[in-house]
């Protein structure tokens, strides 16, 4: 079992990447305690060494999910600023969220691809109209169907409505990839202060 876990310092202030650099390691060594193995694959560092604005971490193992929960939502730090002493605040908040690593990509082959001929209407004369030129093609995995009549010719037919839905493939892709990388976005804004999920100290 594998989760990746999106840590976020959303847009607080320095000490919140203080934090998460903490909070990071604090869950890295509790991963290793339940015989879980941790990776960071990608990081987004803050302005002082040390510290992130965002961490993506894979956990794998078995448990690796009840584990990723108990580190899910609003996590803080409480400890004094290290760079204000005279601040009061002593809780730092970040976001961790279960968050997909990237989303599929369809390989695309003219051998998924059903064809099926059909007639068609519309001008063209008696001829068309009796022959089946037209085109019916489904991509099996994806489920998208096209037609395609605007030539006389089946092969050319043919050949039109694979292209048709490589690129409709090839767009639901790059929307799905679209769609991830929005949803981590919405993870940083998502952050709520206060009322954490789980407090760590030094």
């Amino acid at each position: 079992m594998t989760v990746h876990l999106l840590i976020s310092a959303g847009r607080g202030p320095r000490e919140c990447a203080w934090a998460l650099g903490r909070l990071l390691r604090r869950l890295e060594a509790d991963a290793t305690r339940h015989g879980l193995t941790t990776g960071r694959l990608r990081t987004v560092p803050g302005d002082r060494r040390d510290t992130y604005r965002s961490v993506l971490i894979r956990i794998a193992g078995a448990g690796a999910e009840p584990f990723a929960a108990s580190w899910t939502g609003t996590l803080c730090w409480q400890a004094p600023s290290p760079y204000r002493p005279s601040a009061g605040r002593k809780n730092w908040y970040v976001i961790a969220h279960p968050c997909p690593l990237d989303a599929p990509t369809t390989t695309f082959t003219e051998a998924d691809v059903d064809i099926v001929a059909c007639r068609t209407g519309g001008p063209g004369g008696q001829h068309r109209n009796k022959v089946s030129t037209a085109v019916r093609a489904t991509h099996r995995p994806s489920g998208q169907v096209v037609v395609v009549d605007t030539e006389r010719r089946f092969s050319l037919n043919r050949r039109i409505a694979v292209q048709l839905l490589r690129q409709r493939v090839e767009r639901g892709d790059e929307a799905a990839r679209q769609a991830v990388t929005a949803a981590r976005w919405r993870v940083h804004d998502e952050l709520v202060r206060g009322n954490p999920t789980r407090v760590e100290r030094p």
